[in-house]
């Protein structure tokens, strides 16, 4: 065996960066995730061989899949890495530095970089709008998309959800703009060239990685302090963290209706076909960024007046066997899951149940009461066991799901709370619970949705 030699890092743009892709090898580890599957189709487009691997498959790599752009490797082995030595392993936040993977990049000395500079350097090939915030990312760059599409615009994307109207999370296409979301979680986000700066939120969501809300701010101040324009949410604590040009958004009055709103933009009366106050204001943000790119509002509005939602975001799955109707949402922090729950009764559930994942060790054990409080705006609460993610239990001594259901009793007594920590548990509790006029959300950023799923008729 060679000796061993160090990984060589990519720096900057990373290798190549604004050249050429034809002939690049790139093989990602965690491929099967949203964004990483969106950088792959990006790469594959550009003329790059792609390669990759998971510990489970996905909706995501099933998409690549039936595009020709990579066949997944399920599981995670060094054989799984293509031979030569002009491989470039990409890796996501969620592969630890132990994955036999990327010690198998290292043994053989290959370049290894983060996803961050992989999206950074496809950022720097056009002129790119960034969307960040605590919650609403996917959605608002959903809309976005959506918008500049209505505007004949044709944008790349690569975003954490399937778009509705190309049932694809990720696209170069032909014209000028890429609109990305840009992650706090890793601070990914710094690494990105951004030229419109989209915020929505500020609210301490990832507690593994900043101690603090303020060492939190710090970094949306640099992610805002290195794109030449903004567009952000007008709340002063926001508008606080960025010293520039800002362009404001807000809805002043939006009017619900049976899952959708109606407001009025410059002039112009959106009518959107997804409930909730947060989805009238996320449109707010995507149709401020569509008039600086050029599309007229009007335009723009007709666009997503069409918008039904992105994958996993206030998804409808379909109906049970007893005649209730299901709903798949992302929601995975308080905040998120009060809003999802605020949405759902717009759309007059007899009875509204929600099933929750949490996701995270750190952040169930930081915002259970939280949580607990949210969930409280249901009539009928489950909660499972917590999705883990990149983390461990065994470095979280004491910390379950079980947590956020004694907070959601301490919130409202009395409320049916159900600790259902298996899936399997959840399913024959829930198939047993349903009932016409019933609406149920599975909400979660694991894979509660294969939850939901189960409980659809046929």
């Amino acid at each position: 065996m060679s000796p061993a030699r160090g990984p060589r890092h990519g720096a900057g743009g990373g290798p190549r960066a604004g050249g050429a892709w034809s002939g690049r090898r790139l093989h990602l580890i965690g491929v099967a995730g949203a964004g990483m599957s969106a950088y792959a189709r990006a790469a594959h487009q550009l003329g790059a061989s792609v390669s990759g691997s998971d510990r489970a498959d996905s909706p995501f790599a099933a998409a690549l899949a039936g595009d020709g752009v990579l066949e997944l490797a399920v599981g995670h082995r060094a054989g799984n890495i293509p031979p030569g030595d002009d491989v470039e392993v990409v890796y996501s936040s969620a592969i630890a530095p132990d994955n036999v993977e990327r010690l198998a990049a290292v043994e053989r000395g290959l370049v290894i970089r983060p996803r961050a500079e992989l999206l950074g350097e496809l950022t720097a090939l056009r002129r790119t709008i960034a969307v960040a915030g605590a919650h609403g990312k996917t959605t608002t760059a959903s809309m976005i998309v959506t918008a500049l599409r209505g505007g004949g615009l044709d944008p790349g994307y690569l975003i954490g959800g399937m778009l509705g109207e190309t049932g694809r999370n990720g696209d170069w296409g032909a014209g000028e703009w890429l609109v990305v979301e840009a992650d706090e979680s890793d601070r990914s986000m710094l690494a990105l060239s951004v030229q419109i700066a989209v915020l929505g939120n500020v609210e301490l969501d990832h507690h593994a990685s900043f101690g603090s809300l303020h060492e939190l701010e710090q970094v949306y101040r640099e992610f805002l302090g290195s794109a030449p324009q903004a567009v952000i949410w007008d709340r002063p604590e926001l508008l606080a963290l960025r010293d520039g040009p800002v362009v404001t958004f807000d809805v002043a009055s939006a009017e619900l209706l049976a899952g959708g709103s109606r407001f009025v933009f410059d002039g112009v009366e959106v009518q959107l076909a997804v409930p909730g106050v947060h989805n009238a204001r996320n449109a707010a943000a995507a149709l401020t960024v569509a008039r600086i790119a050029g599309v007229p509002p009007p335009v723009a509005a007709a666009a997503l007046g069409r918008f039904a939602g992105a994958g996993r975001r206030f998804e409808r799955l379909g109906v049970s066997r007893s005649g209730a109707v299901i709903y798949d949402d992302y929601a995975h922090h308080p905040t998120e899951v009060a809003a999802s729950i605020a949405a759902a009764r717009t759309l007059g559930p007899r009875r509204l149940i929600a099933a929750f994942q949490p996701h995270l060790y750190s952040r169930t054990r930081a915002l259970q009461r939280e949580f607990g409080v949210a969930l409280a705006g249901a009539d009928v609460v489950a909660v499972l066991d917590v999705y883990p993610a990149r983390e461990r239990a065994s470095d979280f001594p004491g910390v379950s799901g079980l947590l956020i259901a004694e907070a959601t009793v301490d919130a409202a007594p009395g409320k049916p709370t159900y600790w259902l920590p298996r899936r399997e548990d959840a399913s024959r509790v829930l198939g047993a619970l349903l009932a016409p006029g019933d609406l149920l959300m599975v909400m979660g950023a694991g894979d509660i949705d294969a939850l939901g799923r189960s409980l659809v008729d046929g």
